[in-house]
């Protein structure tokens, strides 16, 4: 302990774990897993004293970033491709269930209840298209799931999310609604388009550092939940979007790609999607 060396170190510290105080084996096996990672990166980039304060302050400035309508770390989290990983992690695909994808940065909690088929647009932008929304969501075996709670978010045609946005009403494109006895659930919205990630601060050094682009495709997100089932939180993508190919985030899936088609005269908006949810159960450890 007296001399601790570059080969030395790293089993030094994870000695340490658990010696002056309790930690749970998760944590031990978290945190002996992230000093392994985190001394063999240094090693590998021969990694600088100066080069570790600048990451210091990188981390102290996203931190000082963050504030009710940005969390710098999520998009951080995003941009490296960490957020998807973790997903398709937490929620492997084991049968039939719809696949899930990163919750992003914009999520605003308690969006507005509104009735099947209503609008979740309180203001109209030039050039915009309306589409209605709707499909079924069932269980694995294909039995319609009554009472889901269908919560969706989206950017408006100027590409703002309405928290980014002092031009737009408060809770603008965002609504939560419930599937039927049949499991169909409905709503109005515009087609959304594609927008970049805001590329300033923290989040805008990194991309420039990767050499890569701020642009996500056009997308509509979902929180589905109900009671006894997995939460499933998911992107619905236009087919006919760019950067589907490209996603500055990485969080397109081939299931995720819905159709945005001419609507029929039965209804009152441009364009029309049907997509469909299949929700699994949740296992007694997940429900309680």
């Amino acid at each position: 302990m007296r001399n601790v060396t570059i080969d030395s170190v790293t089993d030094v510290v994870i000695g340490s774990l658990g010696k002056n105080g309790e930690i749970s084996d998760r944590g031990r096996e978290v945190l002996t897993a992230l000093i392994r990672h985190l001394h063999d990166f240094c090693r590998d980039v021969n990694l600088q004293h100066d080069e570790f304060l600048f990451a210091c302050d990188f981390l102290a400035r996203a931190g000082q970033t963050c504030d009710d309508k940005r969390q710098e770390f999520i998009l951080l989290g995003d941009i490296l491709g960490v957020e998807v990983l973790v997903d398709m992690l937490t929620n492997r695909i084991d049968g039939v269930e719809s696949e899930s994808t990163v919750l992003g940065p914009f999520y605003r909690e308690n969006p507005p209840v509104l009735p099947k088929g209503a609008s979740t647009a309180q203001k109209q932008f030039d050039g915009e298209e309306t589409v209605y929304f709707e499909g079924h969501i069932r269980d694995v075996n294909g039995a319609p799931i009554e009472g889901v709670t269908v919560d969706v978010w989206e950017d408006a045609p100027n590409g703002l999310y309405e928290n980014h946005d002092p031009e737009q009403p408060d809770y603008n494109l965002r609504g939560r609604f419930e599937s039927d006895k049949d499991g169909h659930y409905a709503f109005r919205a515009v087609r959304p388009v594609p927008y970049p990630i805001p590329d300033n601060e923290t989040a805008g050094e990194l991309l420039r550092a990767m050499g890569h682009h701020p642009n996500r495709p056009g997308h509509i997100h979902f929180i589905l939940s109900k009671d006894g089932y997995r939460t499933l939180v998911s992107q619905v993508y236009d087919s006919d979007s760019e950067w589907l190919e490209n996603d500055s985030v990485f969080a397109v899936k081939e299931s995720l790609i819905g159709k945005f088609e001419a609507a029929g005269d039965d209804l009152d908006t441009d364009l029309h999607v049907q997509f469909d949810f299949v929700l699994k159960g949740a296992d007694k450890a997940i429900a309680a």
